[in-house]
């Protein structure tokens, strides 16, 4: 065997031979490594699957040392700025992008979904108005489940592809609906005489005018930040899909599990926390004694450093070109002085540099957030409405996947054994 891993165990003095593919070994092969015969055999500790493939996947790859993001094999550089948001959907869950029949096609049948059912507005009514967008969000996405039960028959692609593109056509129409209710303001219906981006934009912002027609150059960017956020490989959310996808529990749950792990703070917070940041900072005159404050642990330095890029996230260098022309219509975010400042200042230090620490997604991704005026516990809904696609595409791929099994990790137990039950009386 060439390609192999040779182990030694000392406990016992015996050698085993382990099969390397694709750089990896099965963590099943470590369960041959056994002390004694009453010995379960050798696990992994992996908190976090900091080092653990769960699955393989043709759908987004990473080069983190390099700074490379792909889709299906497509630079992240090219598809933000020649593709559609709904394009790059198309190439994620089926491979290849589409040529103009099939994205007409394509269009035409998200178009066709993005109304929803009357009682699941009533549903959204039916929370407080101070309600979290991303709480009620979630609720709305496993709801859904309940008004397409034929969802279930995940092993039929037609009804597979049915619930793909009713949920990929439903997020933004769910988004904006929570949206207006967080705002008390009356639902907006979609408007299918616009694209993608721009019918959200409408459905989030139309007031008393007949008709809304958003900016070209905002709508561009939106479309740019939802390619951006469409899928990066096994994150937090997308393994909550996976995991909870392989119960082979219908689409829309295991969506909402995504959701609901994108909801929490270190995974779609994160441009929230940079705003606050950079309010705290208030001037780039204060951004040498914060810089001190982050080297000795006072202040954290919010939107730098990733798990996966140990180079410039190259995300964050397509919504940096997206800043101007979002600003040209808004006006400059003062903001954006205290972060380009701030940004080339830790470029420049030895103590960053070091560490790798470079600009990620959300260093500025919320800085056009708030210039398109969403509050910030909107930005998080955005974030899963752009991911969307990737979610399904990992669905899609966990749900023919023949190696999949239902996700069940091992534990170390270190807790009691073996204690003898004392009646309450005697406690």
């Amino acid at each position: 065997m060439t390609d192999s891993l040779s182990i030694r165990d000392n406990r016992t003095g015996r050698d085993y031979e382990l099969e390397i593919s694709d750089g990896t070994i099965r963590a099943a092969d470590l369960k041959q490594i056994t002390a004694n015969e009453d010995d379960p055999g050798l696990a992994t500790y992996d908190p976090g699957f900091v080092n653990t493939a769960s699955c393989r996947s043709a759908i987004t790859y990473i080069d983190g040392d390099a700074g490379v993001l792909e889709y299906r094999g497509y630079p992240i550089e090219q598809l933000a700025e020649q593709s559609s948001f709904l394009e790059v959907a198309y190439l994620l869950l089926h491979g290849e992008l589409p040529n103009q029949a099939e994205l007409d096609s394509w269009m035409h049948e998200v178009t066709f979904h993005t109304f929803l059912h009357e009682n699941l507005k009533q549903f959204i009514e039916g929370f407080r108005y101070d309600a979290h967008p991303m709480g009620m969000l979630m609720a709305s996405v496993s709801a859904l489940s309940t008004f397409y039960p034929d969802a279930a028959n995940i092993a039929d692609p037609n009804v597979r592809q049915d619930q793909i593109t009713r949920l990929i056509a439903k997020m933004p129409t769910l988004g904006a609906f929570v949206y207006r209710h967080q705002q008390g303001k009356p639902y907006v219906y979609p408007d299918n005489r616009l694209s993608y981006s721009a019918n959200f934009l409408a459905m989030l912002f139309k007031m008393s005018e007949p008709t809304y027609q958003p900016d070209p150059r905002l709508v561009k960017a939106l479309e740019v930040l939802l390619i951006l956020h469409a899928d990066h490989e096994q994150n937090c959310s997308t393994n909550a899909v996976r995991s909870v996808g392989s119960s082979q529990v219908d689409p829309y749950s295991a969506i909402a599990a995504g959701v609901g792990a994108l909801y929490g703070p270190l995974h779609g917070g994160a441009n929230e926390a940079v705003l606050r940041m950079l309010r705290r900072i208030g001037s780039p005159d204060n951004i040498p004694d914060f810089i001190t404050g982050v080297k000795e642990g006072k202040e954290k330095l919010m939107g730098f450093g990733h798990r996966v890029y140990k180079n410039y996230d190259p995300r964050a260098t397509i919504i940096k070109k997206a800043c101007d022309d979002v600003f040209d219509v808004t006006g400059v975010n003062p903001l954006l002085k205290i972060a380009q400042e701030l940004e080339k200042i830790a470029l420049e230090d030895e103590y960053f540099v070091k560490r790798k620490l470079y600009p990620n997604v959300d260093f500025y991704s919320g800085l056009i957030y708030e210039a398109l005026e969403f509050p910030p516990e909107m930005f998080t809904v955005l974030f899963a409405i752009g991911r969307t696609p990737g979610w399904l595409a990992q669905w899609s791929e966990l749900v023919q996947d023949k190696d999949q099994k239902i996700a069940r990790p091992k534990q170390i137990y270190t807790g009691a054994r073996t204690r003898e039950f004392v009646p309450i009386y005697r406690r």
